[in-house]
């Protein structure tokens, strides 16, 4: 562990282990850099530096003077990755998470990943002033951060929450009042698709009654090309502490994604990014390169399975062009399996809904799928119009004619 100050500035950094590749993590509102102490130890992934941060006013910056805000925030966070000078994740959480948007969007060559931690929108909350005042005035209040934190928590460990109160309550009380304003408030960015446009993984606890499953689905995934979704179980809006061994488990799979080949973890660990990559692009190139010679594609919308690599990436591929939109919203694991919710729109706006179970083969590559659809009719229509666009590609008695 060493730290580091950048340039005459009063930002300092902390970094541990030693790497081609930084991940810099990035606390939320009333917490400190030393929120992710408990994480870092659980990543397995070699080849990168763990690097943490203090935003002004906050840890061991509290002196720090205005002002509180996105753009503040950004700017010296995103002075951190450059002084590092390598390719980079970031990992935010709740405000935090918007940060490390901004810092990712700016830095577009050498960004290789977005983590949000029980986000906050990058727009806003713009909770109205009775709901969003009590957070406004928390400042030098430990009785109403422990009743926060307690509300909005599952699982958290009665020291973290200890200790996550006497860091909060150092703060300032105009510091606070200004983060609370400017997580609520929002940046414009927010209002349109994000400029980052390399992977993102978002996770939330099942728990948090914050940023919602809904908040999530409707207002963070879809600003996202590239975006896989995860919900983690008794865990809550300080999910990284509260089950920091299946979110750094989660972390791990996507550093295992974007790491050079010969880094972090074995090549054939399982995880998802290469598939909800292929979709964000609509590339059947994309697809390709993540089947085996012999995949097998079994699907709702089609009769009966499609066979062999070129057959499955021609189907992929296509299908992929209906969505208008697609989020992966949960995943989970098991061997060489991997299981993926997922919520998207075709046809104007349709609601479609589905499941789809990947296996993969010893050398990582997906060996089988097996694509739920739902509602019935949607599948009629997905299936008829998937027909349609490859007459003359695949045998037309592999789509229903109903």
């Amino acid at each position: 562990m060493r730290t580091e100050r950048v340039g005459n500035t009063d930002v300092r950094f902390r970094r541990q282990g030693d790497g081609d590749v930084a991940v810099v993590f990035v606390h939320g509102f009333l917490d400190d850099q030393y929120v992710w102490d408990g994480l870092i130890p659980e990543l397995t992934t070699s080849g990168v530096e763990c690097v943490t941060l203090d935003l002004a006013g906050c840890g061991d910056r509290t002196a720090a003077g205005g002002p509180f805000g996105y753009e503040r925030f950004a700017d010296e966070v995103g002075a951190v990755v450059d002084a590092l000078g390598k390719p980079f994740v970031i990992v935010g959480q709740s405000m935090g998470s918007a940060v490390a948007e901004l810092v990712a969007a700016e830095r577009p060559e050498r960004a290789v990943g977005l983590v949000l931690v029980t986000p906050i929108p990058l727009a806003g909350t713009r909770l109205p002033a009775e709901a969003i005042d009590p957070f406004r005035s928390l400042g030098g209040d430990p009785e109403a951060q422990r009743a926060v934190r307690q509300q909005l928590s599952v699982a958290l460990p009665e020291a973290e929450l200890d200790r996550l109160i006497v860091s909060g309550v150092r703060m300032r009380s105009e510091v606070v009042r200004d983060m609370a304003d400017c997580w609520n408030t929002g940046h414009p960015a927010g209002e349109r698709p994000s400029r980052f446009t390399g992977p993102v993984l978002i996770i939330r606890g099942e728990g948090d009654g914050f940023a919602t499953e809904e908040l999530v689905s409707e207002l963070v995934a879809p600003r996202f090309g590239s975006v896989e979704s995860v919900s983690v179980g008794r865990g809550g809006h300080w999910v990284h502490l509260e089950r920091p061994v299946e979110v750094a488990g989660h972390l791990d799979r996507l550093l295992t994604g974007v790491l050079p080949s010969g880094d972090g973890a074995a090549a054939s660990a399982v995880h998802p990014q290469g598939w909800t990559n292929a979709f964000a692009e609509k590339s059947a190139e994309a697809f390709r390169e993540t089947f085996a010679a012999d995949v097998v594609l079994e699907a709702s919308v089609l009769t009966r399975p499609v066979e062999g690599r070129d057959q499955v990436t021609s189907v992929m591929g296509t299908a992929s062009g209906i969505y208008e939109s697609l989020a992966f919203t949960q995943e989970a694991v098991a061997g060489h399996r991997v299981y993926l919710e997922w919520r998207a729109t075709a046809f104007g706006g349709v609601p479609i809904e589905g499941v789809t179970i990947l296996t993969k083969d010893d050398n990582g590559q997906i060996a089988r799928i097996a694509i739920h659809h739902r509602p019935l009719g949607a599948v009629h229509r997905f299936s008829a119009e998937l027909g349609r666009r490859l007459r003359g590609v695949v045998p037309a008695d592999l789509f229903h004619q109903g």
